[in-house]
């Protein structure tokens, strides 16, 4: 489904076509006018003339409301409906059952397919239909009678089996080209979708490796000197026997240099991530015990509920302390975006693309979409005791192996994070395994 401003835009672009459409039928209106002049009560000219200043009108009412309406679908459905309404009254003053216009309703069917979502487009085609068949069905039966200039055209020529197919072909028209057409804009908007988020994960890899090789001299440097004045101040107290008050001071030095040691460290981790020892793990297995472990350290009192639900049989090539920092990393941002109670749901499944995808949704506060920009930039934080390393050292961990994580979030409702492993054949093992694999197709299908 398209997002609010991607349907705006298709809004404004339709009020333009519609504008474009009818100027275009007023030209040829006129234009046939001028050629075969005839009396005016004969002709349908002066409808369509009302016609034309309708859909002017409308366009302009549409254009006022774009800039105030809150419900921009409510706005689409609206916007259809009334087009499919006056492609039926185009008809019924150009001909009727025989009128050369009734394409337009394919076009109403086609551009709802980008505003609506499928179901929407299917009710569109229906209603087409259903007007052009109502219209047909009145004609045939004398109960209307179209602007043709020599009575009802559809008894005088055709019979009743005409008029049917003729009704039939054109729903069935609707309809087929509302699933074809629909299901294209879809496969565009996941393409679109697609594309966007991998420029989003270039950019941010390439802002992050800029970062990370300024900041490795920098914790170098800090780092050494750190260790000197660690070093020296473990001297003076094994050397000099201090007062109480001197050693509880050397203490605190000792241990805020050891505090600042760590966030070097772990700054370290993020600027240059060491190479490790990749070797085949068992993501499933990997995933269980480490979840496992942080439930019976970080939620023992039952506050936070994990639900796991792993496909077994996926193998990836990895530095086991990696892995396991990722998933760390991941379950504590999880369980501190949950207030009180709430769920963390961990999935491991296979993309269509054969991607091994791990899945970490909560049920949060969520992030707002000017914090979500920003999450995997180093040293930023929402919470107060935060370092804002954790999710960097994480996206510069997976970079380093090809690895890809994405993040969606919706304020009080909860944060999905995706991690996108290369799967590789199980050891010893060089046919796939029989056992079916579970397709996901993108990770808005995980509801949260």
């Amino acid at each position: 489904m398209n997002s609010e401003g991607d349907l705006k835009n298709w809004l404004q672009k339709l009020m333009g076509a519609r504008i474009l459409f009818s100027c275009l039928l007023l030209g040829s209106t006129a234009f046939l006018e001028f050629q075969r002049p005839r009396p005016l009560e004969a002709d349908p000219v002066y409808v369509l003339y009302a016609l034309i200043g309708v859909i002017f009108s409308l366009s302009l009412a549409y254009a006022i409301a774009l800039r105030q309406v809150q419900h921009l679908r409510a706005f689409a459905y609206f916007q259809t409906v009334t087009d499919s309404l006056l492609v039926t009254v185009i008809l019924y003053v150009t001909g009727g059952f025989s009128s050369l216009f009734s394409f337009l309703y394919l076009v109403v069917v086609v551009y709802s397919s980008l505003l609506l979502p499928r179901r929407g487009t299917v009710l569109i085609a229906a209603l087409c239909g259903l007007q052009f068949g109502l219209m047909v069905d009145l004609e045939y039966y004398g109960f209307l009678n179209p602007y043709t200039g020599s009575g009802n055209a559809l008894i005088a020529v055709t019979g009743g089996d005409q008029a049917l197919y003729q009704m039939v072909i054109v729903m069935m028209a609707c309809i087929l080209v509302a699933l074809l057409s629909s299901f294209l804009s879809e496969q565009a908007l996941n393409t679109r979708r697609e594309l966007r988020i991998m420029e989003q994960h270039v950019k941010r890899v390439e802002k992050m490796a800029a970062i990370g090789e300024m900041a490795a001299g920098l914790a170098h440097e800090i780092k050494n000197p750190l260790a000197s004045i660690t070093g020296a101040i473990e001297l003076l107290r094994d050397e000099i026997r201090p007062a109480p008050d001197h050693d509880r001071l050397m203490q605190i030095v000792l241990r805020e240099a050891d505090r600042l040691s760590s966030l070097v460290g772990n700054f370290l981790l993020y600027a240059r991530p060491p190479s490790g020892k990749p070797e085949a793990i068992d993501l499933e297995k990997a995933v269980r015990e480490t979840a496992e472990l942080f439930g019976k350290k970080n939620a023992p009192d039952g506050r936070i509920a994990l639900r796991i639900d792993t496909q077994p049989g996926i193998w990836i090539r990895m530095d086991t302390a990696h892995l396991k920092q990722v998933l760390w990393n991941l379950l504590i941002n999880a369980a501190e975006a949950i207030e009180e109670r709430g769920d963390i749901r961990i999935e491991l499944s296979v993309t269509k693309d054969r991607h091994a995808c791990l899945r970490i949704a909560d049920t949060g506060t969520g992030m707002p979409p000017e914090t979500l920009k920003s999450i995997f930039d180093p040293f930023f934080t929402t919470k107060p005791n935060g370092t804002g390393l954790g999710l960097s050292i994480v996206h510069r961990i997976l970079d380093a192996y090809g690895c890809r994580v994405d993040v969606t979030s919706v304020p009080a409702r909860g944060t999905l994070f995706s991690v996108y492993f290369r799967p590789i054949e199980r050891p010893g093992q060089t046919v796939p395994s029989d056992r079916p694999a579970m397709l996901l197709d993108s990770p808005s299908q995980i509801s949260y």
